[in-house]
């Protein structure tokens, strides 16, 4: 079995055994979990941080400084400017001096602080596979945060469950990221309960990470409260999105009549999915997606779209391929 497909599975198991009435650590009413994970989470979890870092130290080699090595804040050696690069980085001194275009490459900050922003709302638990959206979520996350903290960089987490708001400070370490994925899974249940309150949550990352770091959001992102606070984060912050989505989201088979529940607020209705019923939904979803998309854009976030049934590690690894490759265009990276 592949080593996503392997993850996936884990993060699903993880996922169902902190929903259960057995070993989970769950949490209801809002309340979320105290004290250590069961052994039973804990075992998961360590399988599921196996397979990452197999996975990562099989592609990313050396030193690292985060998931998204960005130009940084301090000032490193110049190299002739190409196509494509950011202007305002321009050596204006060298430039005169050469009279070719330089651009000065920057150092990419230590001891970062990131914060991940993890969405376990009711919405999250819809999946028509066996790795659900909650499941791709808490995956998601770990690679995250087990990346951040390879360079001892803080690392703290802001959890959604519909109205709740729970927040784990940052700090440094793997432990730390293996005490974020122990409460992601031992979300406490939303269902019923209203939507996932992520403006919130996006607004608290604000207050709390005064100086600039990485903050990483994991969503359904539905609705779009969370537009004008991701906006203000990214004026400080360099932010990652990853919308979490299932394939049934996108595209509804004519099945005929089915009966549809709304797990944020428990409303029903029944409709009955004809050839164009469906037609319309694709199109609807599509629109809705381009949407969603536009708005991360503008806030400037990068965008990394995971599926449920597909590679979230491989998309998530050629997304740090991409980054890192941008990060030493034009020559050696200078850290």
């Amino acid at each position: 079995m592949p080593a996503a497909a392997t993850a996936g599975n884990v993060a699903t198991d993880v996922a169902a055994d902190a929903d259960g009435d057995g070993d989970g650590a769950s949490g209801t009413g809002g309340t979320w979990a105290q004290g250590p994970p069961t052994e039973t989470v804990s075992e998961l979890l360590r399988t599921l941080e196996l397979t990452i870092s197999r996975r990562l130290d099989g592609v990313l080699h050396g030193n690292y400084q985060g998931l998204t090595p960005g130009h940084g804040t301090e000032p490193g050696e110049s190299r002739p400017y190409q196509p494509g690069d950011d202007v305002r980085r321009i050596d204006w001194n060298v430039t005169a001096r050469t009279n070719e275009t330089y651009i000065r490459n920057q150092i990419a900050d230590h001891d970062i602080t990131a914060w991940i922003v993890v969405d376990t709302s009711a919405t999250m638990r819809f999946g028509t596979v066996p790795n659900d959206k909650a499941a791709t979520a808490l995956a998601a996350a770990a690679v995250i945060g087990f990346l951040t903290a390879r360079n001892q960089n803080r690392v703290g987490a802001i959890l959604v469950a519909g109205p709740d708001i729970h927040v784990v400070p940052p700090r440094a370490g793997k432990n730390q990221v293996r005490a974020i994925l122990s409460t992601i899974a031992s979300a406490p249940s939303s269902e019923g309960r209203g939507a996932a309150d992520l403006a919130s949550a996006l607004d608290r990352v604000g207050a709390v990470g005064k100086r600039r770091g990485f903050v990483g959001v994991i969503s359904d992102f539905a609705g779009d409260t969370w537009v004008g606070p991701l906006g203000r984060l990214g004026l400080r912050h360099d932010l990652l999105a990853v919308t979490i989505h299932d394939q049934r989201e996108y595209d509804i088979p004519p099945i005929g009549l089915v009966h549809l529940t709304d797990p944020s607020t428990g409303r029903t209705r029944e409709v009955r999915v004809t050839a164009k019923v469906q037609r319309k939904f694709a199109d609807a979803a599509a629109e809705q997606r381009l949407g969603r998309l536009d708005s991360i854009g503008q806030s400037g976030a990068e965008v990394i779209e995971l599926s449920t049934d597909g590679d979230w590690l491989g998309s998530i690894v050629q997304h740090v391929q991409r980054r890192r490759t941008q990060a030493v265009r034009g020559g050696v990276l200078r850290r």
